[in-house]
C-alpha cells in the first residue's frame, strides 16, 4: 500500500499482519496518542487477504444470536448462556466504535461494510425444539437479548426464510429464533478501510511484501524486527518498543521464535473451510437471512452448518456450509511444512494430548475431506430440500488455526476462540485462534491495550479516550440496561442498520 516511504530504525509499535486484528489496534492507539510511532508490516501484496477477506470468513457479525454453540446444555438440562453475553457484549463494543469513527467522519459510508441481516436459529426434531424454547427462555433474561422471537409456527417461518421451507409440511416438528437486530459484515473492506484511515489521516505507514523473519530482545529492554523485502531481498532491521503479532495462522510460528517464557506449551492445530456458492441470482434473492443450525455429533463448535447471506464485492450472495477442510498449511497462502515446523519439545505433550482426546474430530475431519459436491448438496438438502446441484459451486474458504495449549490433566487442549499471549511486561503480544475473531476485535484491543500499556491505560486521558471510543467498554449491561438500549438504537441509526418496530429509544 505504502508508496515513496522507508522503513525507520525505531518505532513506538511494530504490528505483523496486515488483517483486521493490527488494523484496529493501530487506529485505536493512534485515535488516544496521535504521536504513536507505528509500522504495520504485511507479507502478501496487500492488506486483508487472508483470514480477514470477505470470502474467508463467516461474516456473521458473530452477536450470539443465532450461534448454537455459545449456549450449552448442561447435564442437568439447563442452558448456559455466559458465553453468549460475552460474545453479544463484545461485539456491541465492536459496532459502538464503528459508530464512533462515522460520527467523526473518517469513515463515510457504513454500507459499504455493515448491512443488516436477521440472524435466526433453526432446529428440526422434538428433543431440539424443547432445547431451542430453553435457550431462549434463558436468553430473554439478559437486554441484548429481550427482542429475541421463538415461533413453532410454519407460516411465519415461510416468512423469515422461504428458501428453506418450501416443499416442507406443517407436521414436521420445527422451531426457529429471529433477532432483527443481526448483521452482516465484510471485514475485509472495514480492513482496508480502518489502513486508509492510518495513512491518509495519521500517516501511518503500511508495507506490504515484507515479511517479519524474527523477533529478538535487545539490551534496552526493547525489541529487534528482523524484516525481509520480499521484492527487492533487502534484510532490514528495526527496534521496536512494542510487537503485536497479529498474523492470523502466522502468529504462533513467529511466536515461538519470540524468546519468552509465556509462549511455552502452545500448538496450533489447522483446520480449513470450504462453502457452497448458489450461483442462481433468482436463487439468491429468496433468501434474506442468516441460519444456523446445530452442529453434528463429534463436529467441531465452529462447523455449525448455516445458510447465509452475504454482501460481497457490492453483490448479494448465499452462501452454505462450512465444510472442513484439512492443510497442514497455517496460512491460505502458507506453506505444507507449517503444521511439522511449528512442532517443538515444549509443545509436543499438548499436540499428543489434543490429538488422542480428540479422536471423533479427526474422524470427523477425514469423513469431511472425503465428502464429494453430491455429498455436500446433501447437507445443504437439509435446509433447502429442492436445492438443485448445478446452482451451487464449492470455494474454498480461509484456513484457521485452532490454540493447542498445555492442560494439566489431558497433556492438552483444543481451545475454539482467540486469546492474546503476552509477555509479563506486555511489550509483546500476540493473537492466536479464531472464530469470533474479527467480530470482537475491539474488545479484544482494549484488552491488549491494558497488558501493553499498564500506567497509562490507568491514566485519566486513556480511560477518557476508551469511553470516546466505545462507551461501554468498562460498563456493565446490565446494571446501565436504559443507556445501552439508547446507546444500541444510537448505533444502529448511525450504522444504518434496520431496527425492529418495537424497539423505541428510552427518554
Amino acid at each position: 500500500m505504502t508508496v515513496n516511504k522507508t522503513i525507520e530504525k525505531e518505532y513506538d509499535l511494530i504490528c505483523v499482519g496486515g488483517g483486521i486484528m493490527s488494523a484496529t489496534l493501530a487506529l485505536m492507539l493512534k485515535l488516544i496518542d496521535k504521536n504513536q510511532k507505528i509500522l504495520i508490516l504485511e507479507r502478501l501484496d496487500r492488506v486483508a487477504l487472508e483470514s480477514s477477506a470477505a470470502w474467508n470468513n463467516a461474516g456473521t457479525g458473530h452477536s450470539a444470536f443465532c450461534e448454537l454453540n455459545y449456549t450449552p446444555e448442561k447435564e442437568d438440562g439447563s442452558i448456559d448462556v455466559s458465553k453468549a453475553i460475552k460474545v453479544c457484549s463484545q461485539f456491541e463494543k465492536s459496532k459502538q466504535f464503528w459508530s464512533f469513527l462515522v460520527n467523526n467522519n473518517l469513515i463515510d459510508d457504513p454500507k459499504e461494510f455493515i448491512h443488516a441481516v436477521p440472524h435466526h436459529s433453526w432446529v428440526e426434531g422434538e428433543d431440539n425444539v424443547e432445547f431451542l424454547k430453553k435457550r431462549v427462555a434463558e436468553m430473554q433474561k439478559h437486554p441484548m437479548f429481550e427482542e429475541m422471537k421463538i415461533t413453532v409456527n410454519f407460516e411465519e417461518m415461510k416468512q423469515w426464510f422461504p428458501l428453506m421451507m418450501t416443499d416442507r409440511n406443517d407436521s414436521e416438528k420445527l422451531a426457529a429464533t429471529r433477532m432483527e437486530l443481526g448483521t452482516e459484515v465484510n471485514y475485509g473492506v472495514l480492513t482496508r478501510t480502518f489502513f486508509k484511515i492510518l495513512e491518509e489521516k495519521f500517516d501511518t505507514p503500511v508495507f506490504t511484501m515484507h515479511e517479519v523473519e524474527d523477533v529478538d530482545p535487545t539490551e534496552d529492554e526493547e525489541w529487534l524486527v528482523k524484516i525481509k523485502n520480499l521484492k527487492t531481498k533487502e534484510n532490514i532491521h528495526c527496534d521496536a518498543e512494542h510487537v503485536f503479532i497479529g498474523a492470523g495462522g502466522g502468529a504462533l510460528p513467529l511466536l515461538q521464535k519470540v524468546e519468552i517464557d509465556e509462549k511455552e506449551g502452545y500448538g496450533g492445530f489447522p483446520v480449513s473451510g470450504e462453502w457452497l456458492i448458489c450461483n442462481r441470482p433468482e436463487v439468491i434473492k429468496k433468501h434474506h437471512a442468516k441460519v444456523y443450525g446445530k452442529a453434528e455429533v463429534g463436529a467441531p463448535p465452529m462447523s455449525m452448518p448455516h445458510l447465509d447471506t452475504r454482501y460481497i464485492d457490492g453483490k448479494q450472495e448465499l452462501l452454505f456450509g462450512p465444510f472442513a477442510g484439512f492443510s497442514t498449511k497455517f496460512l491460505k497462502q502458507g506453506s505444507f511444512f507449517d503444521l511439522f515446523k511449528s512442532i517443538r519439545w515444549d509443545n509436543i505433550p499438548s499436540m499428543w494430548g489434543v490429538f488422542w482426546h480428540n479422536i471423533p474430530l479427526t474422524k470427523y475431519l477425514i469423513e469431511q475431506v472425503r465428502m464429494g459436491h453430491e455429498d455436500r448438496m446433501e447437507e445443504l438438502r437439509k435446509f433447502v430440500k429442492d436445492a438443485k446441484s448445478d446452482d451451487w459451486d464449492l470455494k474454498v474458504a480461509g484456513q484457521r488455526v485452532q490454540i493447542i495449549k498445555r492442560d494439566d490433566e489431558e497433556g492438552g487442549s483444543l481451545e475454539f476462540g482467540t486469546e492474546v499471549v503476552h509477555s509479563k511486561d506486555g511489550k509483546i503480544t500476540a493473537l492466536l485462534g479464531a472464530s469470533p475473531g474479527a467480530s470482537v476485535a475491539v474488545d479484544i484491543m482494549i484488552d491488549l491495550l491494558h497488558f501493553a500499556y499498564p500506567e497509562k491505560a490507568k491514566s485519566e486521558e486513556w480511560k477518557q479516550k476508551f469511553s470516546e471510543m466505545v462507551p461501554f467498554w468498562n460498563k456493565e449491561i446490565e446494571k446501565n440496561k436504559e443507556e445501552f438500549r439508547n446507546l444500541r438504537f444510537t448505533c444502529s441509526e448511525t450504522l444504518q442498520i434496520n431496527l425492529p418496530k418495537e424497539i423505541d429509544r428510552l427518554d
